[in-house]
């Protein structure tokens, strides 16, 4: 069927399908981004932004108002925007119902004025606007529209079929821009993203039928913070079993290969690495006994260890639940108190990092970080938890600033000042700097400046082949990950610790922070202490239990 025009049932109709195209495609688009860490997220925080809004829509019917309609996109997406992917989409949806709203029906002169103020909302949003990723994509699709109208085209499936061409174009040009990106072999991500969304509405308009239900939240008694249920979710092997073998038969590479291939068909977070006489083996499964048997046979075993994780993590959510239940209790007192002067939010993956902050000050701490990026929803919420008149968000993650910064914007009665931190030892930094005695404006500058002088490494593990920054990394490689990029990999996890350490201390370097997260036994983060203290005696040397999913140890140098 040809279109001069369409409608808000039409345009409704369009948005869910590209939704839904989103929806579907997400984990295409995670395995497309650049680090090879195992947290690509940029699909799914694109397809959490836009299913914010599908949900609004969906609640507004099947015949809704063009003025509703918008209101529900615009709004949807902006306070469920997550990560810098999802705030550009938002933004972009921002600015395409600005223009939109005003009319009943929309022609391709209309589209493509709203094109135009979505590219111009979304470049205004970034700070620093980067060529090469999803901006380029739209500011291309838009220019495309501008021609085609320019050119007399009316048709509206031809108008969108020839743009949707074109931004395929454009994002397969992406790699030219962003020569990280051509060395990865990949295209950008939220490219892509947006490419699916607008895939998505080209089918809806051409007749194709689609799902485009959307699944109701459950409900609210039974609904559980994203990091548990994430947690709770990610438990399919219960027991986190190491061991050392003391070896007595040869053990090459051959057999180590043999060895981890034995384990992953038992489970996962493997590591088997030997160390001349010794293989150290960490593997999370369901019959801890396989791995120890298959152990017996290159030699003696010592330093068994065997967690049950489900029950920790039953014990968590116990906690969790208590926690939860304490502060709805004393929440009629707090927000009788008159507000203080200034408060503080941060975000925080790992009970030992959360404690951390809370002990120095931060009033409230929200659960997230890096394999859960919090919405702008999530921010505004804790904010209401914050009873202060002026209120640092530390977002400790740079996915996570632009969703903060968005939350100020949307801020009405509290002044929410965004320290644009973009790692933990950064938010600590910050709030360890803040002077009593100052004025917010001039603490504002002081953490800015400070956090600025702290270098973060963090060490994780690579999930496929790639080259980045000219270093080949190989799957399952330990990675020492820089606030620039790759400091150091290789297979040896101690080694790759000590190429990070030494990538980020110099001359000036007075204290190396480390951070042991939740893979971590004590015993191990120790020797690494020990290790890089007896390297840099004239460095303090201070280790802490961040507890931090992911990451084996986040370590800062200042």
């Amino acid at each position: 069927m040809s279109y001069q025009e369409i409608d808000a049932k039409m345009l409704s109709k369009m948005f869910l399908a590209g939704a839904k195209t989103l929806e579907s495609k997400k984990e295409y688009i995670n395995e497309l981004n650049v680090f090879p860490v195992p947290d690509g997220d940029t699909g799914t925080n694109m397809t959490m932004t836009i299913m914010s809004a599908a949900k609004e829509v969906t609640a507004l019917g099947e015949n809704p108002s063009m003025e509703d309609l918008c209101k529900a996109i615009s709004s949807g997406s902006l306070r469920g925007a997550r990560g810098n992917s999802g705030v550009i989409l938002s933004q972009l949806f921002r600015g395409l119902t600005k223009v939109i709203k005003t009319y009943t029906t929309l022609n391709v002169s209309v589209i493509t004025e709203s094109c135009d103020k979505a590219v111009e909302t979304a470049y205004k949003a970034v700070m620093k606007p980067k060529e090469g990723t999803i901006l380029t994509v739209a500011k291309g699709i838009a220019d495309k529209a501008k021609e085609l109208s320019a050119a007399g085209v009316t048709d509206l499936e031809e108008f969108v079929g020839q743009c949707l061409e074109h931004g395929r174009y454009v994002l397969s040009q992406t790699p030219e821009l962003l020569p990280v990106l051509k060395q990865a072999g990949v295209v950008d991500s939220g490219g892509q993203g947006l490419i699916e969304v607008i895939a998505g509405a080209y089918d809806a308009l051409c007749g194709k039928e689609i799902d485009l239900s959307v699944k109701e939240e459950a409900p609210a008694e039974n609904a559980k913070p994203n990091l548990e249920v994430q947690a709770e979710a990610e438990i399919k092997y219960g027991y986190c079993t190491e061991f050392l073998i003391l070896l007595n038969k040869n053990f090459n590479i051959k057999t180590e290969m043999d060895f981890k291939a034995y384990l992953e068909s038992i489970g996962d977070s493997i590591v088997c690495v030997c160390d001349g006489e010794t293989v150290k083996i960490h593997v999370h499964t369901n019959d801890p006994g396989l791995a120890l048997q298959k152990g017996l046979k290159f030699g003696q075993l010592s330093n068994i260890k065997i967690d049950n994780m489900r029950l920790e993590q039953e014990e968590k959510l116990a906690k969790a639940a208590k926690k939860a239940e304490t502060e709805a209790a004393s929440a009629p007192e707090n927000t009788a108190e008159p507000p203080k002067k200034v408060g503080f939010i941060a975000i925080s993956a790992g009970e030992g990092l959360s404690e951390i902050f809370k002990s120095i000050g931060v009033d409230y701490v929200i659960e997230g970080g890096q394999t859960m990026n919090p919405s702008t929803a999530d921010i505004l919420d804790a904010v209401d938890q914050v009873n202060a008149e002026n209120i640092f968000v530390l977002p400790n993650n740079k996915n996570i600033i632009l969703a903060a910064r968005q939350a100020a914007e949307l801020m009405t009665d509290k002044n929410l000042l965004v320290i644009p931190t973009k790692t933990i030892p950064q938010g600590i930094t910050a709030v360890i700097n803040y002077m009593d005695g100052s004025s917010v404006d001039e603490n504002e500058e002081v953490m800015i400046s400070e956090i600025s002088k702290v270098k973060t490494g963090q060490i994780t593990y690579a999930i496929r082949d790639t080259v980045i920054d000219d270093k080949e990394i190989k799957k399952d490689d330990y990675m020492g990950v820089g606030d620039d990029g790759i400091l150091a990999n290789g297979t040896d996890l101690t080694d790759v610790v000590m190429s990070t350490v030494a990538a980020m201390a110099d001359a000036d370097s007075e204290l190396i922070s480390v951070y042991y997260g939740a893979d971590v036994s004590e015993e191990d983060a120790e020797a690494i202490r020990t290790k890089i203290a007896d390297a840099y005696p004239n460095l303090d040397v201070e280790l802490q239990n961040g507890g931090q999913p992911i990451y084996y140890y986040l370590i800062s140098v200042e």
